[in-house]
């Protein structure tokens, strides 16, 4: 049984659809839904660490993946936002240390040379996480 349920999203097509498969399988189970958004973090070492997006950029989408969490159903989702230099590894490691046993991603239709040059998110969770994860297309 699904009781604490994890849905990264970016703001993309492709999320859109995993944050609606995410808000029906909690209402399904009664699962608690937590939206969680990763803002990659770029350079640092040497350099000046870069988040991908500004917060306002950030607090667009997590506005916007609330809409459609209750528009499916889900009263206040809980929502996340973390900083990884990987997305992947973001999700995974905020699953495990915060005891989710269920997580959502979307994904697009990346095949070929295209899956091989820019990886594929859910591909990486779905390898990595200690829970079920959902991938919805």
């Amino acid at each position: 049984m699904i009781k604490k349920l994890l849905c990264a999203t970016d703001g993309t097509d492709h999320s859109r659809t995993g944050l609606i498969v995410a808000a029906e399988l909690a209402q399904k189970y009664g699962a608690n839904l937590t939206i969680c958004v990763i803002n990659v973090a770029h350079g640092g070492a040497r350099g000046v660490l870069i988040s991908h997006w500004t917060d306002d950029e950030v607090k667009k989408i997590i506005d916007a993946a609330v809409v459609i969490a209750e528009a499916n159903g889900v009263k206040s989702p809980n929502t996340v936002v973390l900083a990884s230099r990987e997305a992947p590894a973001g999700i995974v490691s905020y699953a495990e240390q915060n005891e989710y046993d269920h997580i959502v991603v979307g994904t697009g239709d990346k095949r070929g040379i295209s899956r091989l040059v820019l990886g594929s998110v859910a591909a990486e969770v779905a390898a990595r996480a200690h829970c079920s994860v959902t991938v919805a297309r």
